[in-house]
């Protein structure tokens, strides 16, 4: 994901204004917070392409919104041993999934069968299925809610997706009373710690 600052941000939401696009990424970005703790919501691509920016652009909306559960973890399929610790994070991590937490798949081209069947482990221990795609019927089966983006030259491209989705996450903006009451009490009493 290139760099793409707020004026192009905002620019795309204009020119994608009434095509139906922002609503989808707004309630895909939205579902990114039902995650319940910081480090809950994991990342991950296929082998050849791993969400490195998408993750830098979450981390960024996490601190700057104060939502601390956007705060993501890039599950890395082959992490060098003399990786720093945010990014030795194996796919192993995915054993540990459970309910409160988001295993969000970000992957232009089709999900390849061992990440179909550590989506599928994932999804069985509880875990939130969220998936940004190019249009791959296995992996949206899988998912909880998805995004399908195609490749044909139409109005959004997947770069411009992951830009509008992580932005929607950290609107501020967008936060029902429920969830700011939650973050008050967050404030006062400290997060909740589940046993």
């Amino acid at each position: 994901m290139g760099p793409m600052d707020a004026d192009s941000v905002s620019l795309l939401r204009e020119v994608l204004a009434s095509t139906g696009w922002l609503e989808r990424t707004r309630e895909l970005g939205l579902a990114l917070r039902t995650t319940r703790s910081p480090g809950g919501l994991l990342l991950v691509g296929t082998p050849d392409d791993e969400p490195w920016h998408l993750t830098a652009h979450l981390a960024d909306e996490a601190r700057l919104s104060g939502l601390s559960q956007l705060s993501p973890t890039l599950l890395r399929w082959s992490p060098p041993a003399n990786a720093p610790a945010h990014l030795s994070v194996g796919l192993d991590r995915l054993r540990e999934a459970r309910h409160g937490e988001t295993l969000f798949v970000v992957s232009e081209e089709e999900a390849p069968v061992p990440l179909l069947e550590h989506v599928d482990d994932a999804r069985r221990t509880g875990a939130t299925i969220l998936a940004l795609d190019g249009g791959d019927p296995n992996l949206e089966s899988l998912a909880h809610d998805s995004l399908a983006v195609p490749r044909l030259d139409g109005p959004l491209s997947f770069d411009g997706a992951q830009h509008l989705v992580s932005s929607a996450a950290g609107d501020i903006r967008r936060i029902g009373l429920r969830e700011r009451l939650a973050r008050l009490m967050d404030r006062v009493s400290g997060p909740h710690v589940p046993d």
